[in-house]
């Protein structure tokens, strides 16, 4: 049997219900003919660099990630630049590239929708900042409040409760404090705010189906913006309606879009990329590699 008919699993351990996991996967790639699987679990140390090199190396024709979306960035950012498909399995808190994509939260539907699905390519994202090694991102980055919500929630709630964590850590950070930012979309003039957080993305989907950027697609080669600028906590209703409600004009929201967007804050901040906390910092840039990741999607 040919090594296209063959798929890699790279799973994070503290993610999956380890036995009953693996033999729901391997029951689903038996019936569609594939050969045995290549399983590969991410360590503390190592959450999918190599995992995912070896996937490649042994030229398989199919990767399935199941992990935090964490995992899946890792996964994904080896893989851009390859032909292998990324099949993106729920496991995680919170799932944001498998949600939008539109791949089932539930592991028997959703291996039935990849594994029967097509392929699809999208735009990977380059990232880079002070004190940042060069990564990529696939879902969202963000510097601010964002990056302080991911930051403080609790493990053990994500593990109970899921993305609802989350919901809790945002209300314990909402007057997270304000930092001035220099913003500059590809080549036009930088524009100076002062805002609570400012976040990069490649979709636009939270959980709760929160259209945080509602005009981001993942195949447009572009990236998306939005920056919070609520000046104290009253302002938090209307800024939220302005996030759901696409039409509601809202002076503390502002979106931008570009190949290239670079944020300089004037002091160091919490960053994150996909859902991760990295080092603090004061800038990120990202550009956008178009259609450079191949996924399966139902």
């Amino acid at each position: 049997m040919s090594s296209a008919r063959r798929a890699a699993v790279i799973v994070n351990p503290v993610k999956v219900d380890g036995d009953n996991f693996r033999r729901t996967v391997e029951k689903a790639l038996s019936a569609r003919g594939f050969a045995d699987p290549l399983w590969l679990e991410t360590t503390e140390d190592d959450a999918g660099v190599t995992m995912a090199r070896r996937a490649i190396d042994d030229a398989v024709g199919l990767v399935l990630i199941a992990g935090g979306d964490g995992t899946v960035r890792v996964v994904c950012a080896e893989l851009a630049g390859t032909d292998v498909p990324a099949a993106v399995l729920p496991a995680g808190t919170g799932n944001l590239l498998a949600r939008n994509l539109g791949i089932s939260l539930d592991l028997d539907t959703a291996l039935a929708e990849v594994l029967d699905g097509s392929d699809r390519r999208i735009d990977s994202v380059q990232v880079e900042g002070d004190d940042l090694p060069s990564d990529r991102f696939v879902v969202m980055a963000g510097l601010g409040l964002d990056a302080a919500i991911i930051a403080d929630a609790p493990d053990d709630l994500k593990k109970r409760a899921g993305w609802a964590a989350y919901v809790v850590s945002t209300l314990r950070n909402l007057n997270h404090p304000v930092v001035r930012v220099e913003i500059t979309v590809d080549d036009r003039p930088a524009v100076r705010r002062r805002a609570r957080t400012v976040v990069l993305g490649n979709v636009g989907t939270l959980q709760a189906n929160i259209p945080l950027l509602p005009d981001a697609r993942p195949d447009d080669g572009r990236i998306d913006a939005v920056v919070l600028m609520p000046r104290r906590i009253s302002h938090w209703p209307r800024l939220v309606l302005g996030l759901v409600v696409k039409s509601w004009r809202e002076e503390h929201l502002e979106r931008f879009t570009g190949r290239r967007i670079q944020v300089k804050a004037e002091r160091t901040v919490q960053r994150q990329l996909d859902g991760d906390a990295v080092s603090d910092g004061t800038s990120l840039t990202a550009e956008v590699d178009a259609s450079a990741l191949v996924v399966r999607v139902p």
